[in-house]
C-alpha cells in the first residue's frame, strides 16, 4: 500500500489505510523492527508525523545493530523538530554503517542519507562548529562507489548540498555568493551551487550576478530535460524557479518573486517534501519581511512553521516579524523556542544574543 501510493495524493489515504493495519500489529508486536520500520514510512509526513513518534522510539531500540533501524527515527524526530534526538539517531546510524562495512559487509554509502540529517539537525540547534566538522569529514574522504546504480559518487553529492546550504542556514550571504560550486555531473546536486550562489548574491542586490547563476542552472536543467531524466529535471527546475523568484527580489520586484514560489510552497506544504533544505514558504516569509511587509511575512512563517516546525531560521524570521509587526509578546515566544532548540551549544551566532538580550528585558 505504501509503495503503490501516488506520489502527488495530498490525502495520503494510502499511508493511513497501511497505518491502521500497522498500528494494530505493533500493539500485539512491539519488538517487531518490520512493523515499526514501516509505521515510521506510514507517517513520514508533516501532518502525520506526531502519530509515528512511539514507533520512531521503538524502531532503534529492537534493532541496534543496523544502520538503516537506527537513522528511521529520524524521519520522525526531524518532522518534529526533535533535534537532539534527531541527532543522536544518525551519529548512531553512521557509526553502526561504519562498523558493517570495517567488517566486510559493505553498505558504506548508507551513511550519507544520515549524514545530511545530521548536519540539518546540527544547524537547526545551533551547533555550527558540529555541522562545519562534518563538512570537513566528507571533504577529506575518498572517491566511492555509490550503492543505487544511479552513477554518482554519494560523498561528492553530500559535499555539495553541504557547501551550499551551509552559508544559506547561517545567513552568511556573502559566502554564499562567492561559492566555488561543486560539480557532481549527471545529478541534479549540479545546480545546487548556483542555486546557493543566486540566493546570496540577491541578497546582496546583485541582479547581474543573480543573472548568471541563473542562466548556469538552466543549461543544467535542459540538459536534464534533453536527456529525459525526469527526476533530475524536476529537481533542477525547482533550484530554477527558486533562482528566478530571488533574481525578481534583487530587483525590487517582491510581488512577481512571492507569486514565482507560492506554487512551490503550496505543493511541498501539501505533499510534506523531506526536511533537508529551505522551505519554499519560509523564503515567501523573508522576503515580505525584507519587503517591509511584517503582518504578512508572519502569516507566512506562522504556516512554515505548522510543516516545518523548531526550523532555526524559521523560529527567527517569525520573531523578527512579530516585533516588526508590534507584536512583541508574540516575539518573546518565537526567541525563547529558538533559546530552548539551541540549549546547551555553544553557538555564538547573533540571532541567538539579540534573543538572549530581548528576553532579558521582559
Amino acid at each position: 500500500m505504501l509503495a503503490s501510493g501516488p506520489h502527488d495524493d495530498a490525502t495520503f489515504a494510502n499511508r493511513k489505510a497501511a497505518a491502521a493495519i500497522l498500528e494494530k500489529l505493533f500493539a500485539s508486536e512491539p519488538d517487531h523492527p518490520g512493523v515499526a520500520h514501516y509505521l515510521i514510512h506510514a507517517y513520514d509526513k508533516p501532518q502525520l508525523a506526531q502519530l509515528g513518534i512511539p514507533a520512531a522510539r521503538r524502531y532503534a531500540q529492537v534493532a541496534p545493530a543496523a544502520p538503516h533501524a537506527l537513522h528511521m527515527p529520524s524521519h520522525i524526530f526531524a518532522r518534529v523538530g526533535l533535534w537532539q534526538d534527531d541527532i543522536k539517531s544518525n551519529l548512531a546510524s553512521v557509526a553502526a554503517t561504519r562498523k558493517t562495512a570495517a567488517m566486510g559487509m559493505g553498505g558504506e554509502g548508507h551513511q550519507f542519507h544520515a549524514m545530511d540529517f545530521l548536519f540539518y539537525a546540527y544547524l537547526q540547534s545551533g551547533r555550527e562548529a558540529d555541522a562545519r566538522a562534518l563538512m570537513d569529514e566528507v571533504n577529506a574522504m575518498p572517491e566511492m562507489h555509490d550503492m543505487y546504480g544511479v552513477g554518482f559518487d554519494p560523498h561528492l553529492a553530500t559535499e555539495a548540498n553541504f557547501a551550499a546550504l551551509y552559508p544559506l542556514e547561517m545567513r552568511d550571504w556573502a559566502a554564499a555568493a562567492s561559492l566555488t560550486p561543486v560539480a557532481v555531473p549527471g545529478t541534479a546536486e549540479d545546480s545546487t551551487g548556483y542555486w546557493a550562489k543566486a540566493i546570496g548574491a540577491a541578497h546582496l542586490h546583485q541582479p547581474e550576478e543573480v543573472k548568471k547563476d541563473v542562466a548556469a542552472i538552466e543549461a543544467i536543467h535542459q540538459k536534464f530535460v534533453s536527456e529525459k531524466k525526469k527526476d533530475f529535471a524536476e529537481g533542477t527546475e525547482n533550484d530554477l524557479k527558486q533562482a528566478q523568484a530571488w533574481l525578481a527580489f534583487a530587483e525590487g520586484k517582491y510581488d512577481d518573486a512571492v507569486e514565482t514560489l507560492r506554487p512551490m510552497a503550496d505543493k511541498e506544504d501539501a505533499l510534506g517534501d523531506e526536511p533537508q533544505g529551505i522551505p519554499t514558504r519560509e523564503m515567501i516569509a523573508e522576503i515580505l519581511l525584507e519587503a517591509k511587509r511584517p503582518q504578512q511575512a508572519l502569516a507566512e512563517y506562522q504556516t512554515d512553521l505548522k510543516y516545518n516546525p523548531n526550523r532555526f531560521n524559521g523560529l527567527y524570521g517569525a520573531a523578527r516579524a512579530a516585533e516588526a509587526a508590534g507584536k512583541q509578546s508574540e516575539a518573546n515566544e518565537y526567541y525563547a523556542l529558538l533559546l530552548k532548540d539551541c540549549d546547551g551549544s555553544n553557538s555564538s551566532r547573533p540571532e541567538l544574543n539579540r534573543a538572549r538580550k530581548l528576553l532579558a528585558k521582559k
